[in-house]
């Protein structure tokens, strides 16, 4: 499910938090799908349970994942609220991106063509 890179700059709970939200994406995981606790995730990764406690709430403030006392930690399906939130967010950062690739001379058709290659590829994906 989940591999950790301990050589990598990243901290592991930013790890965590990438690789659950890829999960999402690439659909291994559903909307309301329950997923590991935090002592059944610390386990298998051999970490920290508060790692782990840390990406699962960072988690749950944006919006991807919701608990239930007793029950557990849960994909959390897209509302339209949610949805234009997060989106706004990763618009905003895409502009900032942008822009520092612009400072650095990057060309608009080489930004294009990467947005074309990722959608080409996440079509891909489906198929």
């Amino acid at each position: 499910m989940i591999q950790l890179d301990f050589k990598d700059s990243n901290p592991l709970y930013e790890q965590i938090k990438d690789k659950i939200k890829e999960l999402i994406i690439s659909g291994a995981v559903k909307p309301n799908e329950k997923i590991p606790s935090v002592r059944e995730l610390a386990q298998m990764l051999t970490i920290n349970p508060n790692t782990i406690q840390k990406a699962y709430k960072e988690l749950e403030v944006e919006g991807c994942i919701y608990s239930i006392k007793g029950k557990g930690n849960f994909i959390a399906p897209l509302d339209k609220t949610s949805v234009e939130t997060r989106r706004n967010e990763l618009f905003a950062q895409l502009v900032k991106t942008t822009e520092e690739l612009i400072y650095l001379l990057t060309t608009e058709q080489t930004v294009i063509n990467v947005i074309h290659d990722t959608y080409a590829k996440k079509e891909a994906s489906k198929k």
